[in-house]
């Protein structure tokens, strides 16, 4: 009989097999790997307590047989077909040639596209469209690039967004989100992947988390403002559009088109319909469906072009990319099983401001973004309480290690008025003391009331605790595109007590 081991190391070359048969564009693997299991485990990474960025609990060490917690990655994990058709054969054979080539030493042959953090349904599509395009045209090159999608969230927080869900099956992907890198499937922590890589693309944001500084960005293509950052990447895309999913196909689809035919050139390389199929959903829930009122003529004009060469080519584009928007639309209203953890975790962004004065402390600030009010989240406390809301969002900073957390929360009242509201949190336990939190907790305080008329919410009255304060305005333009510069400036200007 097989012992364990020598059963692990046999399934984990059938999955090599079987990854590299079925996937395209994905680098040769040394099937020596499967010899070499005390490598790899030595490829490990914690994140300290001294950390900037991220729980001090928090590993970043998987590997073939591993998930980044330890525990043992089932037995067919490689092996099992679940998902259907060349995307997700590709995506998971690429997953699988990453990991090996980390133990390997050849990271830096790789480029990590990177959507960002809140792992929205464009976020994703857009990594995963450009990872796939960038492997796939330089196939016939020298050395083809090698290229993989890399998630910003952690695996248990794909879940929070069912319409990632639907959109993910819809596309015939594996369950269990097998064929997707995400952020704690790093074999090591994220600033020891930024040295070692080739660099990073940046989809759907416009500058690297602090803890990505130390790789080259080779391309940037958003939707957001211009932050200035590599101005020599390539591409290197700005435009205001409904969805950043419509920029990526857009450049896809023009480079795909000027490859040059057989005999002068190798051809268009294959474009499966799953991932064109999802480049539809991205675009439609951000859109409205093609909304006028939300979306470019840009969005309309790239989605004609993705779907004219989808399995949906015989349908109008009107009524697909309605279907999409309600069917996805449904799913993303449907939170009602998330708790207030979940809903926190569910659209978080956040990462390390610097400071402008030397000698003040840089600050880990983070935004939630929530489609429910409140008085609604403290029904899912234990207590229902305001208090008990403020315990759970402590418990939450304090795994992720941030200073400053504020949640922004947009619903419609009982007579159908949209309402905002911006709950905000200082911590002294991390990078500041209690004198400090005082002085920050305020400098934010008027840097969002010189913004926005706000009043105190009616449940405040309950809150014993500094530091701690919940507002309501009635501002349908603050989103989180607009409080976020705000109170990174108020941050980046304030000067330590």
């Amino acid at each position: 009989m097989l012992s364990i081991r020598r059963l692990g190391a046999t399934t984990l070359f059938l999955g090599l097999v079987a990854a590299l048969a079925h996937g395209r564009a994905v680098p040769q693997i040394n099937e020596a790997v499967f010899a070499i299991q005390d490598s790899i485990e030595q490829s490990s990474y914690f994140i300290d307590n001294t950390s900037e960025h991220g729980p001090s609990s928090t590993a970043y060490n998987a590997t073939l047989s591993t998930f980044s917690n330890g525990e043992i990655r089932p037995l067919d994990y490689w092996t099992q077909e679940e998902g259907v058709g060349h995307f997700s054969e590709w995506s998971k054979a690429t997953k699988l040639a990453f990991l090996s080539d980390w133990v390997h030493g050849k990271a830096h042959e790789w480029t990590l596209v990177q959507g960002n953090e809140g792992g929205d349904l464009d976020s994703m599509t857009a990594a995963l469209a450009w990872a796939y395009h960038l492997s796939h045209s330089t196939l016939h090159h020298p050395q083809p690039r090698k290229a993989i999608a890399l998630l910003q969230t952690p695996l248990d927080a794909l879940e929070l967004r069912p319409e990632n869900k639907v959109a993910l099956s819809n596309s015939k992907m594996s369950s269990g989100h097998r064929d997707l890198l995400t952020i704690d499937e790093l074999p090591a922590h994220p600033k020891e992947v930024a040295k070692q890589i080739k660099g990073i693309v940046l989809v759907d944001h416009p500058l690297p988390l602090s803890v990505w500084q130390g790789a080259k960005v080779l391309g940037i293509i958003d939707h957001h403002h211009d932050r200035g950052v590599a101005p020599d990447a390539k591409p290197r895309i700005f435009e205001q559009v409904a969805s950043c999913t419509t920029l990526v196909a857009r450049q896809m689809l023009d480079e795909l088109e000027a490859i040059s035919p057989p005999p002068q050139g190798p051809g268009e390389y294959h474009m499966p319909h799953e991932l064109l199929e999802l480049m539809l959903d991205a675009i439609a829930i951000d859109s409205d469906g093609l909304n006028p009122k939300k979306s470019t003529d840009v969005d309309a004009q790239v989605s004609a072009r993705v779907l004219a060469r989808s399995n949906w080519r015989n349908e109008s584009l009107s009524e697909v990319m309605d279907r999409l928007d309600k069917e996805l639309g449904r799913a993303k209203r449907d939170l009602s099983h998330l708790t207030v953890r979940d809903l926190l975790r569910r659209d978080w962004k956040g990462d390390v401001v610097q400071t402008l004065d030397p000698d003040t402390p840089d600050i880990h600030l983070g935004f939630a973004s929530t489609p429910v009010s409140l008085d609604q989240q403290i029904l899912r406390t234990r207590k229902q309480t305001i208090v008990d809301w403020f315990k759970t969002e402590r418990r939450w900073t304090a795994e992720i290690r941030a200073d400053v957390s504020l949640c922004l929360n947009k619903y419609k009242n009982k007579k159908g008025k949209k309402v905002r509201e911006i709950t905000l949190t200082v911590r002294h336990d991390h990078r500041i003391n209690r004198k400090q939190a005082d002085s920050l907790f305020k400098e934010i305080e008027a840097a969002l009331k010189g913004r926005f008329d706000m009043k105190k919410h009616e449940k405040v009255k309950h809150l014993k605790g500094k530091r701690q304060m919940v507002w309501v305005h009635g501002d349908k333009s603050a989103g989180r595109k607009v409080v976020r510069p705000i109170v990174e400036e108020a941050v980046k200007k304030w000067v330590s007590p």
